[in-house]
């Protein structure tokens, strides 16, 4: 995994326990659902805190049982206003919450692709597809540094707090863009940093994991976008993220981050 320019440049031994680090929380989360990112719905109620972030009663009620582990920070489904017959991909599918939902939004003669890298959340979201018999979806294991995906096939790509989770960000945005059909779209909920985070806060695995430690400053993703050839690049502001270290806040913001490939 390549890392991104910053101030603190993790070594090749750092990348790899954090992220080893981040997959064997997640596989702790699929198994246990337990809380992952701070926010204003009361731990163990991923319900709750997805109507915080934008997704209704519908939502809630037509995705598959345990597909929702409320782990988002927006609602990256509403945001990419989908189509009938659109090709959807989901950088980091979790238990497919946000996949199905998309399902949904696209019809039987568009299709659903997730990616994930822990294979306990995909075992997870394959379960919940088969219980639910939605056929219009599949779950790939991969990285979304080199998603399993060929170049061109995609019309739009969501994604719900995960890219703060990885090192190697922009990576991950030309991999989007290399997989993106020409006019193709990107609509992603994530948390983003409106100041320098502290080194110990970067530094910290439990941080990282916490989708708080690898937030990147909104320039940045602006930046990355415009370098890789994105147009038409948004990123919003939706509100302050209850995030704090030793007591005292962090500058840690949930964001709305659109971007269209040149058609």
């Amino acid at each position: 995994m390549t890392t991104d320019s910053s101030d603190h440049r993790p070594t090749e031994d750092e990348q790899t326990d954090r992220t080893e680090f981040v997959r064997d929380r997640y596989a702790e989360i699929a198994s246990a659902e337990s809380d992952c990112c701070g926010g204003s719905a009361d731990v163990g109620d991923p319900d709750g805190r997805s109507r915080d972030l934008g997704y209704d009663d519908d939502d809630l009620d037509e995705a598959p049982d345990g597909s929702n582990l409320g782990l988002g920070c927006g609602n990256p489904v509403a945001l990419a206003n989908l189509e009938p017959g659109e090709t959807v991909l989901d950088l980091g599918s979790g238990g497919g919450f946000d996949c199905f939902l998309a399902a949904r939004e696209v019809g039987p003669e568009g299709r659903v692709i997730g990616v994930d890298m822990t294979p306990e959340m995909l075992d997870r979201a394959r379960e919940n597809a088969r219980e639910s018999d939605i056929e219009n979806v599949e779950f790939r294991l991969g990285e979304i540094e080199h998603l399993p995906v060929a170049d061109e096939t995609v019309d739009a790509i969501i994604s719900n707090c995960v890219i703060n989770l990885s090192d190697a960000k922009r990576r991950v945005l030309a991999e989007a863009y290399r997989v993106l059909a020409p006019g193709g779209r990107l609509s992603i909920s994530d948390l983003v940093a409106t100041d320098p985070l502290p080194d110990a806060v970067r530094t910290d695995p439990t941080l990282v994991s916490g989708c708080v430690g690898g937030a990147a400053p909104i320039e940045r993703y602006e930046s990355w976008l415009a370098d890789l050839g994105f147009q038409r690049i948004d990123v919003t502001v939706d509100g302050e993220w209850d995030a704090s270290y030793d007591g005292e806040p962090l500058p840690i913001v949930s964001a709305r981050i659109e971007a269209v490939k040149p058609a």
